[in-house]
């Protein structure tokens, strides 16, 4: 089992000792979307995959608060927000904007990426290493303004 997947786990047993139920629904939430996966595809996740999972389920959460901002849901937005604290703290140490720089110059000096149509190369060093750690819509836009003006 993965370490990642145990402390989720073990998160779910801490929350529900200490009567902790909305935080103990969100993580149950969590470990809701591993196992579907698990059934899915028959397999045992790794620590990348559960990653991967959880940025996307604070993707989606991202793209509901920026829907109900529009809708003027305030109390949609505080829960929204409140279930991607959640999440976040099983995930990575978000990356400094300069680290992510930094990926990213890498990436583009490793493929001798000149110009947007080499785009998929770069993103494909950089997605490894930023998964879960920086939101992927943002550097998209960096490396894609970083190509076009060179």
């Amino acid at each position: 089992m993965s370490d990642l997947k145990k402390q989720i786990q073990d998160a779910v047993i801490i929350a529900m000792k200490a009567g902790e139920k909305k935080r103990r629904g969100i993580i149950r939430l969590m470990t809701a979307a591993m196992k579907q996966i698990e059934v899915d595809e028959r397999i045992e996740l790794d620590d990348a995959r559960i990653i991967a999972i959880l940025d996307k389920m604070v993707k989606q959460r991202r793209e509901s608060i920026s829907q109900f901002k529009t809708a003027g849901r305030d109390d949609l937005i505080k829960q929204e927000s409140y279930e991607i604290d959640i999440i976040q703290e099983f995930l990575p140490q978000a990356l400094s904007e300069e680290e992510v720089d930094g990926i990213v110059n890498q990436a583009i000096s490793q493929t001798g990426a000149n110009s947007i149509k080499d785009m998929g190369k770069v993103m494909g060093l950089v997605r490894p290493q930023i998964i879960g750690r920086a939101d992927m819509g943002e550097v998209s836009g960096r490396i894609k303004s970083i190509l076009t003006t060179t």
